[in-house]
């Protein structure tokens, strides 16, 4: 290594020299710079500045001992052997109070301020998640507005849910219901490879100002590369632990945990790791899992973060691979259907297939019985559905099925419903269990 590079000094970096700490491009192949010349100061994750006329960042994701190699935020068109790459020091992710209501991109600044607040505390990207033993079990149950999150399907504060939808369902005015209505102090959406006129949009009309100014918006676009995708996804995490470890309530809308696992997958692909299951590395579930540990219940002093993932599911395959890992990590699976949304009935969810596991303790003993007389009909009216909407079931042919032809339309509506609390939701649904509606 030559002097230019041999800046340690007891161990730690000269401060006059902390932030001029460059090398050199070597090669440029296959998505990747090698970077020569940093491999005794860089690590895995730290962000390295190009010289250029616009200067080009990148994240490090694999090392040797003679080099370093490097996923660019941007197209490598102009890039050569010799250029210089510049190792960021000051990359501290610092989150603040006075983000609320802001719309933060995945470089943390914010989109729509001219000068981004800067908290008084690093809040790492990576952090562990709390010892399985001193965290709290689920916290009570929260209020939605919104009557199957009322009832079928509770949500208690600490729990994390995933919502399982295809393209076109109703999935991202559900979440902007859920970020308007569910009680928090703070919430924090994650919009991972949004299109940017839904971001807008989002905001704007779905967010609305009752939910805005409560939330903090992390968004990364659809054609932003990966690294800037899956840092987004991790600085919403990391702020969410800012605002739990302060002792507040943070509802947290991940949407969606699909397209962080794609990031990933790009990433550890293109760093070298051996393809898997429709190519995912082994890695990926591993990398779920530890951002949905990092939320839930609390310790001690610490609030809570209740989570909503959103996945998206191609042709409704909920055993592909994505579906399938998340669903096995959280608290319970919501699942939107296509069909449901065809026929205009929104939120488009499937109940029969919907599970939250805060149940049966999140409800009373007559709630529970209520709820499960309500899955029974809509069960016995979904096996025989084919029959009543051809004419070939005779009333008086099962009990069961009479009963369930009679509330279907009152159930059907109740899952429209919105309420103030969830005891009126729960009168409602007992009012469409009761209900001989033609």
């Amino acid at each position: 290594m030559t002097a230019t590079f041999q800046h340690i000094v007891n161990g730690s970096l000269p401060s006059a020299l902390s932030h001029t700490l460059w090398g050199r491009v070597v090669s440029v192949e296959n998505g990747l710079l090698e970077i020569a010349g940093l491999n005794d100061f860089a690590k895995i994750g730290d962000r390295l500045r190009f010289a250029g006329a616009q200067p080009t960042y990148g994240e490090v994701v694999a090392m040797r001992e003679e080099a370093v190699f490097v996923l660019p935020d941007a197209s490598m068109t102009g890039m050569a052997p010799g250029d210089r790459a510049y190792l960021c020091t000051d990359n501290e992710f610092r989150p603040s109070v006075e983000w609320l209501g802001s719309v933060i991109n995945a470089s943390g600044e914010a989109v729509d301020r001219a000068v981004t607040p800067r908290g008084d505390r690093v809040m790492p990207l990576n952090a562990a998640e709390a010892a399985m033993t001193n965290r709290r079990g689920l916290g009570a149950r929260l209020n939605t507005g919104l009557a199957p999150f009322d009832t079928f399907l509770p949500l208690c504060k600490g729990q994390r849910v995933g919502l399982f939808a295809g393209s076109g369902v109703g999935k991202t005015t559900l979440v902007g219901d859920l970020a308007r209505r569910i009680e928090a102090d703070v919430v924090i959406v994650a919009l991972i490879g949004e299109r940017s006129r839904e971001i807008g949009e989002f905001v704007d009309r779905i967010l609305e100002s009752k939910g805005r100014d409560r939330s903090i918006v992390f968004v990364s676009t659809c054609d932003e590369p990966a690294p800037l995708k899956r840092r987004c996804a991790m600085m919403a995490v990391a702020a969410a632990e800012y605002f739990r470890d302060m002792g507040l309530h943070v509802l947290v809308l991940f949407d969606s945990i699909t397209r962080f696992a794609d990031a990933h997958r790009e990433i550890a692909l293109t760093a070298g790791e051996t393809p898997s299951l429709r190519a995912y590395p082994p890695s990926t579930f591993r990398a779920i899992a530890s951002l949905a540990e990092r939320t839930g219940p609390g310790a001690g002093e610490a609030g809570d973060i209740t989570a909503i993932f959103s996945v998206l599911v191609a042709g409704s395959d909920m055993d592909e691979p994505i579906a399938d890992m998340v669903r096995s990590i959280l608290d319970g699976h919501v699942v939107m259907d296509r069909a449901i949304a065809e026929r205009g009935r929104f939120p488009s969810i499937d109940i029969r297939r919907s599970v939250s596991r805060s149940l049966p303790n999140a409800a009373s003993e007559e709630e529970n019985q209520m709820l499960s007389r309500a899955r029974t009909l809509i069960a016995a009216y979904d096996d025989a559905a084919t029959m009543i909407q051809t004419g070939l079931y005779a009333a008086g042919s099962d009990a069961e099925i009479d009963e369930a032809i009679e509330v279907w339309p009152a159930l059907d509506r109740f899952i429209t419903e919105k309420s103030e609390s969830c005891a009126e939701s729960y009168a409602k649904l007992e009012a469409a269990l009761t209900r001989k509606d033609a």
